[in-house]
């Protein structure tokens, strides 16, 4: 009988195991595939090409401090930083976004003007300052009191009475841009730049999504060494070495219940793992068919649930050079290049995902590791990753995704082409992740890379379901991390600390059986303390 089982290894749900094992729990984690990560891992999809399976940059679990707490890089974890951060080409010049403040503004003004550098300065400095405090409520469960804590320390900061505070922080990204700036080329960017977390910014609460951009000059975006998925390699490592056991290849097939409480669960080849608790790190309409009729209100439950229609797909290139872009001086290929040339071009692809069309031009992301990273393409060869938004799982018209993807993912490539002439003769392969193929292979439904829908509407008490918003899921006993609850989607870990400080806190009883734990090493035993 373990303390906790855990139901998927992508990175929350390892992150929860890490801290359980660190407090002494006796904690098996089952994953379905025979790596770990998930969303966050990567494999050789071609001979020397180690390409991402999802998730390629990593911005929130920076500013975590879960790296540090996990001392993940003794376990061999090594982070490049992307500074720049962000590159946007446009016909008239390019504008680079450094961590470096002033760096951006020089960049700014170059292309902008110097009214627009300063107005730039003043929003960032004010939005990062806001963002701050926002972050405390993301790495807490979402309860009234920990997010009016948040929001008090936003208005305490930034000076405004409540009702123009909250009129900025429910405005579109759109609106908040045309107060600050003037310029249509710096407003494209930074509301591609916000758009990544799937809403478009011309929707109403997306002003934040523009504004967290300024906390990438506190510290930028993230590259491991060796591919996204050595994050969670690493996470796997520090579990294993604080004595939880990982074990791959075994699809849940059932999570186990007696008496209303889970038991453990049940794996393809019939074993069954007993466990006091059960963590699901998976998306939650998965939990929810594991539980089947354990939970009798669980159909309406996945109904309220808002999955959406996808958000985009990607390629995965083998090139035999980089982008070159006109102006570029090779420091933008650390950087996310943002390839949209207005907001009426992101509004106009937005508007045909919405009519269930793919993108007659599609809005793109590029990242070019291999310029820097010597261990994910062959010497000479380089890796290039082309993000593309938005493209709709559900296709209207009858088409469908496998007879479409090389056509698809030949417009990514033109995408890139149109701002770096020639890049599109440097590919040699080519690798497509439709949304079918996303949710095929990653478990992601309906191609949603974030799980559920990151609206206003599908945000904090009300992440995946305000019934089951701080990780305690419909049955006692049954726990929730992952991208399906707050904070959301992307490479964070929030989710899964802060699971396991809701495991532990239910679980701190005498009776409890934990092995014995360095008192100086354990973050969490206070914590637990304080929950109990």
């Amino acid at each position: 009988m373990r303390d906790v089982v855990v139901v998927g290894a992508g990175h929350n749900a390892l992150v929860a195991a890490c801290y359980l094992a660190k407090e002494g729990l006796d904690v098996e984690v089952v994953e379905r595939r025979d790596v770990v990560g998930g969303a966050v891992s990567t494999l050789e999809r071609f001979p020397g090409y180690h390409m991402d399976v999802g998730s390629s940059a990593h911005i929130m679990v920076r500013h975590t401090g879960i790296v540090e707490e996990l001392d993940l890089a003794g376990v061999g974890l090594e982070y490049f930083d992307l500074d720049p951060w962000g590159f946007a080409p446009f016909e008239e010049g390019n504008l680079t976004f450094h961590v470096d403040l002033e760096a951006t503004c020089d960049s700014i003004a170059d292309l902008c003007g110097d009214r627009e550098a300063e107005a730039y300065h003043a929003f960032a400095t004010d939005w990062a300052a806001r963002n701050d405090r926002i972050f405390e409520a993301f790495q807490a469960p979402p309860t009234g009191a920990s997010l009016g804590r948040s929001l008090w320390g936003v208005g305490k900061a930034t000076g405004l009475h409540g009702l123009e505070l909250a009129r900025q922080f429910l405005t579109t990204g759109d609106q908040i841009l045309d107060e600050h700036f003037e310029d249509e080329r710096l407003k494209t960017a930074l509301a591609w730049m916000g758009a990544q977390s799937g809403p478009p910014t011309h929707e109403v609460a997306t002003a934040d999504l523009v504004g967290w951009n300024a906390m990438m000059h506190r510290r930028p975006p993230g590259h491991p060494r060796g591919g996204s998925g050595m994050l969670s390699v690493a996470l796997a490592r520090r579990f294993e070495a604080l004595g939880g056991t990982l074990t791959l290849s075994a699809p849940v097939e059932r999570i186990l219940t007696r008496d209303g409480h889970p038991s453990g669960v049940q794996v393809a080849s019939g074993e069954r793992i007993g466990a006091r608790a059960v963590l699901a790190g998976c998306h939650i309409h998965t939990t929810l068919d594991l539980l089947g009729d354990a939970v009798p209100d669980g159909a309406a439950l996945r109904r309220r649930i808002r999955v959406g229609n996808g958000i985009g797909m990607v390629v995965r290139l083998a090139t035999n050079d980089l982008p070159r872009y006109p102006g570029g001086d090779g420091t933008e290929h650390r950087a996310l290049q943002l390839l949209a040339p207005s907001r009426r071009f992101l509004r106009a692809a937005h508007g045909e995902f919405v009519a269930g069309l793919a993108p007659s031009k599609p809005a793109a992301l590029a990242m070019t590791f291999s310029a820097f990273d010597p261990d994910i393409a062959p010497q000479g060869k380089h890796n290039v990753t082309v993000w593309g938004q938005w493209h709709p799982y559900e296709l209207a018209g009858g088409e469908d995704w496998d007879a479409i993807a090389e056509r698809e993912g030949t417009k990514l490539v033109e995408a890139v082409d149109a701002v770096a002439p020639g890049f599109a003769a440097s590919v040699e392969q080519m690798y497509v992740q439709t949304p079918l193929e996303l949710e095929r292979e990653l478990g992601l439904r309906r191609g949603n890379v974030m799980h559920v829908e990151m609206g206003l509407d599908e945000m904090f008490s009300w992440r995946p379901s305000p019934s089951i918003s701080t990780y305690r899921g419909p049955l006692p006993g049954l726990y929730l991390a992952g991208a399906s609850t707050h904070p959301g989607g992307g490479v964070f870990g929030a989710s899964g600390r802060s699971a396991a400080r809701t495991v532990l806190a239910d679980l701190a009883e005498p009776s409890l059986p934990r092995r014995a734990v360095d008192a100086a090493t354990s973050p969490l035993r206070f914590v637990a303390k304080r929950l109990r």
